[in-house]
């Protein structure tokens, strides 16, 4: 946001004014990294008398939701309060560790499941996650063969004889739920 970057420029007076040979670059990366919006960064020393910082944003995947605040999930990894949700993005409930949601969006991201389709997220403590779609229908995932579980889906969501589903449990191995 501009309100962000304003921030960025300010904080970066540091810098102004000084000698190009003597400016750490360490220091200047370290307050870099402290922007949980920032998904990646390069500094370019422009001789003689000049820097150049790119800066790429993080991109928002998930509203997360834990013991009364609100944060956004970045591809970064960071999560970043905020006061208001992204209603384009799935709703995260439940304490979960940042490795074990991206562990489930590299597996979504190989299949040939829709992302966008999910509305929310719920993860259990045993380290299981449910899949709530913007369809009101209710995928429960097993904690393991998820790579599997995602192809069985795809194929359940897509047969006409089962349009009619509200609940798709594959907790059990070997076995579907299919409640109606």
């Amino acid at each position: 946001s501009e309100k962000t970057n304003s921030e960025i420029k300010q904080n970066l007076n540091f810098i102004f004014n000084q000698n190009i040979f003597f400016i750490n670059e360490f220091k200047l990366k370290e307050f870099l990294y402290k922007y949980k919006m920032i998904e990646e960064f390069q500094i370019f020393k422009k001789y003689p008398s000049s820097i150049e910082i790119k800066i790429v944003k993080t991109n928002f995947l998930a509203n997360v939701f834990n013991d009364k605040n609100f944060f956004l999930l970045g591809s970064n990894g960071k999560m970043i309060e905020t006061k208001e949700k992204i209603n384009q993005l799935p709703n995260i409930y439940g304490k979960f560790i940042s490795n074990d949601f991206f562990d489930l969006k590299k597996i979504i991201d190989k299949s040939d499941f829709d992302y966008k389709r999910i509305k929310n997220i719920f993860y259990f403590p045993s380290g299981r996650w449910d899949l709530e779609l913007d369809t009101k229908i209710l995928i429960k995932l097993p904690k393991d063969n998820l790579e599997d579980s995602f192809n069985l889906i795809i194929d359940i969501l897509d047969d006409k004889k089962f349009e009619d589903i509200k609940i798709l449990d594959l907790r059990q191995k070997n076995k579907v739920v299919i409640n109606e």
